[in-house]
């Protein structure tokens, strides 16, 4: 569930000169690609090559298939040989941490919803974040009554990029994933942040915790209180 681990862990895969070659070179191909294939067009081994290839389809940006390339079949036709192409798994770091995906997300599903219905999209825009925060909750759920409520929504929220601090008996958000944004739309923004908040601890079966508007220098604009 640590989005920024899984990202960071992808990109420093492609550190290296020979993996990024490789991946490079893979990607940019039509039909999958054979590892001597990919060998002899980075200039590496074919142990070599294997070993990076293999590490990038266990890190989730490659795909591998098993295929004939002599296009016969049954007895004598040869063993299967290994091929690559690039997966559908999309890469982005930022630090501090941005989730403009996130953001994507519940503008274009309140677009969608608003073009379908006719409903004022200011109407509709606050229900679909608490949507889309209700289902990330659900994934941190169930932990029983005797959870921790704080502690369950900083884990949630820090996932997410809000880097939660404790103060006051109060969660403040010391980051806004959504940075950019709300700096040039700022009420808009906010609400759709507090509404995905509240959503998230609604599916987090936090209970006793709102999200509020609390606009403060150097913090998100809400925090999470009794």
């Amino acid at each position: 569930m640590d989005h920024l681990s899984d990202e960071l862990e992808a990109v420093g895969l492609l550190a290296d000169p020979v993996r990024r070659g490789l991946y490079r070179h893979v990607a940019a191909q039509p039909e999958p690609v054979s590892r001597e294939e990919a060998a002899n067009a980075v200039g590496v081994p074919l142990h070599t090559a294997k070993f990076h290839l293999d590490r990038l389809v266990d890190a989730g940006l490659l795909d591998a298939q098993f295929r004939r390339l002599s296009g016969r079949t049954g007895p004598g036709a040869g063993r299967p040989s290994k091929l690559y192409s690039r997966s559908e798994r999309q890469v982005s770091v930022s630090l501090p941490e941005r989730r403009y995906d996130v953001a994507g997300e519940v503008l274009a599903a309140a677009v969608e919803e608003s073009l379908r219905d006719g409903s004022p999209i200011a109407d509709v825009l606050p229900r679909v974040a608490h949507g889309v925060g209700r289902r990330i909750g659900e994934e941190y759920g169930g932990r029983g009554p005797d959870a921790d409520g704080l502690e369950l929504a900083a884990e949630v929220l820090e996932d997410y990029g809000y880097e939660p601090v404790v103060e006051d008996a109060e969660l403040c958000l010391a980051n806004c994933p959504f940075d950019r944004l709300a700096a040039e739309h700022t009420q808009l923004i906010c609400g759709i942040n507090r509404d995905l908040v509240e959503g998230v601890l609604e599916g987090a079966d936090v209970p006793g915790l709102v999200a509020r508007l609390a606009p403060h220098a150097g913090y998100c604009c809400v925090r999470v209180a009794p």
